[in-house]
């Protein structure tokens, strides 16, 4: 499929691919930016999480997720997991080389750019802060600048469980920030798409402090707004958008998909 319409414009939907529902986050982002581009989400829900899997195991996963979408007939593709596109990226832009594919870039370079303190917190899975693309960013963002590295454990199953608003997830967001906190970061990187839906829980855990808490999902969504201009892939203007969501889970967990997305309209 690649539903042009009377060449002025491109009505493709663009694919968004996250491990589970954490990357409705940036679908979220892409919605508010660009209100007339269909979107066709997949969530894979059968093997989320993926911090911990062994990178090869993820970039199959990642590999099975595109494939699927570039068969539905996406113009482009946002891996919308941090986890993914550590393992990935290189690998999915080498084999679709002709396709737009964005990735989630690690927000290090903002939050070091405007530390006070120095010191800089992230927050990731484990897969995630072992990539090669997370380190190249902290290195060249980070000379001079103590960049704490910890992994928001439970934090995926959390969010997956729709239990962000339990105490266990406030106990469970507190083990990781207060270490943080505690040496003096004033900045707070999110390193999964999992992680913003737990934004009332982290404000409530740095307030009071002079603590910026950083999305990279906005950024996210104007790189997605760039690579559409670039390639004249813009959907036809005053087009009605078509919303879809698909996962490799059961039907149950692609009504969730969809009832969370729109949720959040």
């Amino acid at each position: 499929m690649n539903d042009k319409v009377n060449g002025t414009g491109n009505n493709a939907p663009i694919g968004v691919y996250d491990s589970g529902l954490g990357g409705l986050t940036v679908w979220r982002e892409i919605r508010r930016l660009l209100p007339e581009e269909s979107l066709m989400y997949l969530g894979d829900g059968k093997n989320c999480p993926y911090g911990s899997r062994p990178r090869g195991e993820v970039q199959a996963l990642a590999d099975a997720a595109v494939a699927d979408l570039v068969g539905q007939g996406c113009k482009m593709i946002v891996v919308a997991c941090n986890t993914a596109t550590a393992a990935a990226i290189d690998f999915l832009r080498a084999k679709y080389a002709d396709l737009p594919i964005v990735g989630m870039e690690p927000a290090v370079k903002p939050a070091c750019l405007h530390t006070r303190s120095g010191v800089v917190g992230v927050l990731a899975t484990e897969r995630s802060l072992d990539g090669d693309l997370f380190r190249r960013t902290a290195a060249k963002y980070g000379q001079g600048i103590e960049v704490l590295m910890v992994p928001g454990r439970g934090f995926v199953e959390l969010v997956e469980a729709d239990r962000e608003a339990t105490p266990e997830a406030e106990a469970c967001v507190r083990a990781a920030v207060e270490p943080m906190l505690a040496r003096g970061a004033d900045q707070i990187v999110l390193g999964c798409t999992h992680y913003p839906f737990l934004l009332p829980v982290l404000e409530r855990v740095v307030a009071g402090r002079e603590v910026t808490i950083v999305d990279p999902s906005p950024a996210v969504a104007r790189r997605v707004a760039q690579l559409l201009d670039e390639r004249a892939l813009r959907a036809t203007p005053g087009h009605a958008p078509i919303l879809t969501f698909r996962t490799f889970a059961d039907e149950t967990y692609r009504r969730r998909l969809e009832t969370k997305a729109l949720a959040s309209e």
